[in-house]
């Protein structure tokens, strides 16, 4: 019997102390076997290291200095040797019939990737732990333009094939946020062969209303936006921005220029000028009221309008809380 690894996890940890025992349980736990363990402590200023130390060998435990999350999953994946790769972030966890079923599921089908359904965990300040029913992430006719068009899968509910992984390099380490998406879309750029399998066995914890990814809002749409950006020009390059894409691509325009508009109006309106120059039929599909104003008198006018609608609800819920 082989001693390769069939299937390997790598786990980039920083100040994780809270979450990671039971994060390294949960693929101890699993049903597959031939699962290897790639710890990658990020420089953690916490008792994240001792943890993992308890383990020994049944971790293959990788220190290194403070570099950002993709670093240290590049790194970790560099040192495995499985023909399938599991990325798992330190506070999230998986159920014990993940790897085998998508490991299984990958065989059958001769796919690169399999993505399943996932359920989030909220942990609101001072109260108990709650889980959300199972986010499906269902079957999507084109991964590519579900991509494009804002459509998130958690990371945590993948299982790729190595060689893909090797085709795209790895993550890209000079993203503060947005990564996983830029991640799999550079895949979906470069592979059909993407199946979905039902079924949840991946939880991604949340903390109130806040991600690691959400908790700086500007950094993280404009993450986005260099993450749409780069699929653009590499579609482009490649003559491969269709009608159907440059459609998706602007309504995710659309998305990121309303949620900076706040705090960056000019660049909201040059996002919104390029949803147009890719989409000459572009309507922003919101409300009657929203695309109604839109058309008439523009995109400030139909946010301001939005944002004036938003705070008058919030003043009625108060008034009658």
């Amino acid at each position: 019997m082989s001693n390769v690894p069939s299937v390997s996890v790598v786990i980039p940890c920083y100040n994780a102390e809270k979450w990671i025992a039971e994060c390294i349980e949960s693929c101890l736990n699993q049903t597959a076997s031939g699962v290897e363990l790639i710890v990658v402590d990020d420089g953690s200023t916490d008792n994240s290291r001792q943890v993992l130390q308890q383990y020994g060998d049944r971790i293959n435990l990788i220190c290194q200095t403070n570099s950002g999350g993709c670093t240290a999953r590049n790194t970790g994946y560099q040192r495995s040797k499985g023909e399938f790769i599991q990325f798992l972030d330190a506070d999230d966890y998986l159920l014990p019939e993940k790897l085998e079923r998508q490991r299984n599921c990958l065989i059958a089908t001769g796919a690169d990737v399999v993505y399943g359904d996932w359920r989030h965990q909220h942990h609101p300040p001072d109260q108990a732990a709650w889980l959300e029913e199972p986010a499906v992430s269902g079957t999507q006719e084109d991964v590519l333009y579900s991509l494009l068009q804002d459509w998130w899968v958690s990371p945590a509910a993948l299982l790729f094939r190595r060689g893909v992984v090797d085709v795209v390099n790895g993550w890209d380490q000079s993203l503060p946020a947005a990564q996983d998406r830029d991640f799999f879309l550079r895949v979906a750029m470069r592979t059909k062969r993407i199946v979905y399998q039902p079924g949840c066995h991946s939880i991604y914890r949340r903390y109130g209303n806040v991600t690691v990814s959400t908790s700086n809002s500007e950094r993280y749409f404009q993450s986005h936006l260099t993450v749409v950006k780069k699929a653009e020009s590499q579609l482009t390059a490649e003559g491969r921005l269709t009608d159907k894409y440059q459609r998706a691509i602007a309504s995710s325009y659309f998305h990121i220029a309303r949620n900076i508009f706040p705090t960056n109006p000019s660049l909201a309106q040059c996002l919104v000028q390029r949803c147009k120059s890719l989409d000459s039929s572009f309507l922003p599909k919101q409300s009657y009221l929203y695309d109604l104003i839109f058309n008439l008198t523009g995109f400030a006018s139909a946010e301001r309008s939005a944002q004036l609608k938003k705070w008058v609800t919030h003043r009625i819920r108060w008034k009658k809380s």
